[in-house]
C-alpha cells in the first residue's frame, strides 16, 4: 500500500481558506416581498393538498359542511360559559386529527392570530377601572382607589377568547378540508348572491395572478442592479414604482380576462363540471351538528339557571 503524496498533504499558500471571510447581508425589502409572496403560495398549496387527502370532512359533499358548521358558529357565539366552549374546541381538535391534519400545526394557525388582535381588544376588561368587581390580583391604587384584574373582568374575557378560537377553529377546518371551487358552488347552491360568489372566487385567482406579477417584476429590478444601495432605496423602489405598475397590469389583465370569458358563454352564472349529490355520510353529519348546536346552547341555557 503506498503512502500518500507529501505535496497533497500541504497546503498550498495561495488557495482560498475555507469559511466565510466576508459579512453577511441582512435582507431588504425586496427579498423580504418575495419571502412573503412564497410564503403565501406555500400556504395555498398546503391547503388544497389537505383538501384532497382522504379525511372525515374531506369525503362530505361541501354544502352539508357549510352547513353544519354554520350551525356550530351560530351555537359557539350563544353559549356563555367558558368550558361549554372549551368542549366545543376539543370537538374542533378531533375533527381536525379525523381530517388528517397535523393538530400541531393546525393550533399554530389558530391560536397565531388571537394573542394579536382579540387579546389586544380584551386586555382592557380584565382590569378593574373598566370592569368593575371582585379584585383577584391587586396593582396598586390609583386616586384612592384599589387597581388591578378583577374575576368578572377575566371571565368576560377568557370568554371572548374562548369564543374568537372555537369559531375560528371551525372556519379553518371549513376551509383547509374544502377546495375552494367546491365551497364556491356550495355557497351558491345556498342561495348566497351570484355576484357575492363571482367576486370570491375572481378575487382569489386574481390573488395569485398578482403574486406572479409582482414576483416577476421585482426579479427583473433585481437583476438590473449592480450593487446593492443603502438608505432603504430598495422599500422606496418596491412601495413606488411597484404600485403604479402592478395598478396598470391589473387593469389590462382584468379587460383581458372579461373579454374572454364573454366569448366562452360566460352570462352571469360560474358553472362547475362536478355534479355533488348528498349522500347518507352529508345527512348523518348535518344532522349530528344541528344535534350537537341544540344540546350545546340548551345546556348551556341551563346552566344558568
Amino acid at each position: 500500500m503506498s503512502e500518500t503524496p507529501v505535496w497533497l498533504l500541504e497546503r498550498e499558500p495561495g488557495a482560498f481558506p475555507f469559511g466565510c471571510s466576508g459579512k453577511r447581508r441582512r435582507g431588504g425589502a425586496i427579498e423580504k416581498t418575495l419571502d412573503g409572496l412564497a410564503k403565501v403560495v406555500r400556504q395555498a398549496i398546503a391547503s388544497e393538498e389537505i383538501a384532497a387527502r382522504p379525511g372525515l370532512l374531506q369525503r362530505l359533499d361541501a354544502r352539508a359542511k357549510l352547513l353544519g358548521v354554520l350551525a356550530l358558529l351560530i351555537a359557539a357565539g350563544l353559549i356563555r360559559h367558558i368550558f361549554v366552549l372549551a368542549g366545543l374546541y376539543a370537538l374542533t381538535l378531533v375533527l381536525a386529527a379525523a381530517s388528517r391534519i397535523g393538530l400541531r400545526w393546525f393550533v399554530k394557525r389558530v391560536w397565531l392570530f388571537i394573542p394579536l388582535f382579540t387579546g389586544v381588544i380584551v386586555a382592557p376588561a380584565m382590569f378593574s377601572f373598566v370592569t368593575p368587581g371582585e379584585v383577584v390580583l391587586p396593582l396598586g391604587r390609583w386616586f384612592g382607589h384599589e387597581v388591578g384584574l378583577t374575576r368578572q373582568g377575566l371571565t368576560s374575557a377568557g370568554l371572548i377568547v374562548s369564543r374568537v378560537a372555537t369559531s375560528i377553529s371551525l372556519v379553518v377546518l371549513l376551509t383547509l378540508t374544502t377546495s375552494w371551487p367546491r365551497l364556491l358552488s356550495a355557497l351558491r347552491a345556498l342561495l348566497v348572491p351570484r355576484l357575492l360568489v363571482l367576486v370570491l372566487g375572481m378575487a382569489y385567482r386574481y390573488l395569485f395572478v398578482l403574486l406572479d406579477v409582482v414576483s416577476e417584476m421585482i426579479t427583473a429590478r433585481t437583476a438590473r442592479t449592480v450593487a446593492g444601495r443603502k438608505g432603504g432605496r430598495g422599500a422606496r423602489v418596491v412601495a413606488g414604482f411597484s404600485g403604479g405598475a402592478l395598478f396598470g397590469k391589473a387593469h389590462a389583465l382584468s379587460e383581458e380576462i372579461h373579454q374572454a370569458m364573454l366569448a366562452r358563454g360566460y352570462r352571469g352564472e360560474t358553472r362547475s363540471l362536478e355534479r355533488a349529490s348528498l349522500r347518507i355520510a352529508d345527512g348523518v353529519w348535518l344532522a349530528a351538528c344541528l344535534s350537537l348546536a341544540l344540546l350545546t346552547i340548551g345546556g348551556d341555557r341551563a346552566l344558568g339557571l
